[in-house]
């Protein structure tokens, strides 16, 4: 069994070398940089991807455990539940000796439409399974309703990370990459070559007219935009050939007065597709959808070209993590509660939630001053952020009541097929809760996760136990790194509530306009502000940082160190405050917890992909920026006499 290394905050990550002026980030974690190759399964590893390996650790232990213990009969149907579909994950001889035959009734499907009625016939059966060719759909707490789930349409159907792909010069050689690769799954499934590097233009084809029609990022992020309400009737009049009502019809959506489309012009260029593209065109992209989709849970043929591709060429990701790592994966992204529920039996102590908890209240407490201070809002708007800041909701650790996942067959000789019904089953779920009454007690995330998120229709803020460890929470530091790192986590997402989109919604998590002209009007030059700090970053050369696209993230890291730091002020004692640690002031102790949690490998594809895609700053500029803007930092790290100062313009909102 690998051996755990817990990442506990470090001095010996510093480079002590660096004038902490010049470059904070690598004073902070420089000596972590040098020392720390990339490891050949990773395009990107730093804190959260230690942590996550030694959950991986701890969920791997569960799990063959659970592998044992479901050979016998009247095992706990959740010890069964996931010891059967990890056996499944292993039994590579079984997963070899299936070669396709897992997907041989979905390629059926695909390669037999001759007609658009086919497609649309095809498409919902896809859908359901988890292969979603043309558009994304599932269902969500209503935007505008947020007490009701509404069904979404939203824009989709692309294999490669985004628009940019397809159409932008800078991915002119991945592109041929790309088809280069299509046509060598499509040969490896048995095509000859002439037909298959005939599929493959023709899911190019396809696929670049959809990305044409699909807005961008920083588009996306306009939630009131991408929010329109349309009946069934409007449905079948604005999209006449690709029938959207008889698609929620056949995948158990209930009737509903409406649903959201996220980008109606999206669905008109899918609609014009449907009715005007040739048959064969649907057919190599259907196909393809099938085989890109469930190519990670075949045969080692078929799972090595689909890594060669989409991790080794995309990402620089030079070898595949270990298989039992790729397993708990997916297990844990399918039936994540089962797993969940004997992680937080095992590794989730009732203090570390008490701790948290303490934490959470500090923090809230600065975050009510600092509204009922904020001089540059009208009284008016700040009734009602105080008022939606009363009703946040805070859950740490795991659901009261776990999912139940009793009705998915899981066979332990049928690795691809547990992920199709698995699949199914989230679907199905999604599908029929539609129009009824929001469930406040559910997660979005799975309890053994390494991260953390605000929901806007819930207004809530959920720690899952897998980030209540080190380095983010541990209940052997001082408080100054806990502040630094757990501390800033929990402000990131008060403030998640507040930042260009979550200010959009109310005390009941609807999306509704409760500010004032001249408060928005403020607001928005503050964040302009940000915008141009981050924009101003060069990340590769000639590429900077997309600072529209990474706005939220980056008004939620200032905001939580500002928090954070205030909270951390309130909990030291006068003496506490000068006292040092490792010749380490509290102050100082916190900014260099804050950076260390960012520290970062990286390859140079998967910068550029994450600046095209993520709305999250790259992590040497959320450990630098948010601490250097502070105005405590040059406190902490007064420079010499003649020496540079970190000093700068100062940005933020809260």
């Amino acid at each position: 069994m690998t051996a755990r290394r817990v990442p506990r905050f470090s001095t010996a990550y510093m480079d002590r070398s660096v004038d902490p002026r010049a470059d904070f980030y690598r004073y902070a974690a420089g000596g972590w940089l040098k020392a720390t190759p990339l490891p050949k399964d990773k395009s990107r590893y730093g804190a959260f991807n230690e942590l996550d390996e030694n959950n991986l650790i701890l969920l791997r232990s569960i799990a063959e455990r659970c592998a044992t213990e479901s050979e016998g009969r009247g095992s706990d149907p959740t010890v069964s539940l996931v010891g059967r579909f990890y056996r499944s994950a292993m039994d590579t001889q079984k997963i070899e000796a299936a070669s396709f035959s897992p997907i041989e009734d979905l390629w059926s499907l695909a390669a037999g439409v001759s007609s658009p009625e086919d497609v649309e016939a095809a498409l919902p059966q896809l859908h359901s399974q988890g292969i979603e060719p043309a558009f994304h759909s599932f269902s969500k707490a209503d935007d505008k309703k947020s007490s009701t789930y509404a069904f979404m349409f939203e824009q989709g159907g692309l294999s490669l990370p985004d628009r940019d792909y397809y159409i932008s010069k800078d991915f002119a050689k991945l592109r041929g990459q790309y088809r280069a690769h299509i046509s060598k799954m499509f040969t490896l499934r048995g095509l000859d070559r002439g037909k298959a590097r005939r599929w493959a233009a023709a899911v190019l084809r396809v696929e670049t007219l959809l990305a044409k029609a699909s807005r961008s990022r920083t588009e996306l992020r306009e939630r009131e935009k991408n929010y329109n309400r349309m009946s069934a009737p409007e449905l079948r009049s604005a999209y006449p050939s690709l029938s959207l009502s008889k698609f929620m019809e056949e995948v158990g959506v209930p009737p509903l007065p409406y649903v959201v489309v996220g980008q109606p012009e999206f669905f008109k260029a899918v609609d014009a597709l449907l009715s005007k593209a040739d048959m064969a065109d649907w057919r190599a992209y259907l196909c393809w959808n099938v085989l890109h989709s469930m190519a990670p849970f075949l045969h080692s043929t078929v799972e090595e070209e689909n890594f060669d591709f989409f991790r080794r060429k995309l990402t620089g990701q030079k070898e595949p993590e270990q298989r039992w790592k790729r397993s708990i994966r997916v297990i844990d992204s399918l039936v994540g509660e089962a797993l969940g529920k004997l992680f937080v039996e095992e590794h989730f102590p009732e203090e570390a939630r008490r701790r948290a908890d303490a934490l959470v209240g500090d923090i809230r407490k600065v975050f009510t001053k600092r509204l009922e201070g904020l001089p540059w809002m009208s009284e008016a708007t700040k009734r009602h952020a105080l008022a939606k800041f009363s009703n946040f909701r805070v859950k740490i650790g795991h659901p009261r009541a776990f999912r139940d996942y009793s009705s998915v067959e899981i066979d332990p000789g049928d690795f691809a097929g547990n992920i199709r019904r698995a699949a199914a089953f989230e679907f199905s779920r999604l599908a029929a809760r539609a129009g009824g009454e929001v469930d406040k007690d559910e997660w979005q995330m799975s309890p053994s996760t390494v991260n953390a998120y605000f929901d806007e229709t819930m207004n809530e803020i959920v720690f899952p136990a897998g980030i209540l460890q080190p380095p983010f929470f541990d209940y052997k530091a001082d408080d100054a790194v806990n502040y630094g790192a757990i501390g800033v986590v929990i402000g990131h997402e008060i403030t998640h509530g507040y930042d260009d989109q979550g200010r959009k919604y109310d005390d009941q998590g609807n999306m509704r306009d409760w500010w004032t002209p001249e408060d928005k009007k403020e607001f928005d030059e503050r964040a302009k502000a940000v915008v141009k700090a981050y924009s101003a970053m060069e990340v590769l050369p000639r590429l900077h940082a997309n600072g529209k696209l990474t706005l939220g993230e980056n008004i939620a890291d200032l905001g939580g160190v500002s928090l954070a730091f205030e909270a951390l002020q309130g909990r030291l004692s006068a003496a506490d405050a000068t006292a040092k640690k490792d010749g380490l002031t509290p102050d100082q102790r916190f900014f260099l917890s804050y950076a260390q949690i960012w520290r970062e490998k990286i390859t140079d594809q998967e910068i550029r992909r994450r600046t095209t895609i993520d709305p999250h700053s790259l992590g040497r500029l959320r450990g630098l920026i948010p601490a250097v803007n502070h105005p405590a930092f040059d406190r902490a790290f007064p420079p010499a006499k003649g020496g540079p100062s970190a000093r700068r313009a100062r940005v933020g909102v809260w």
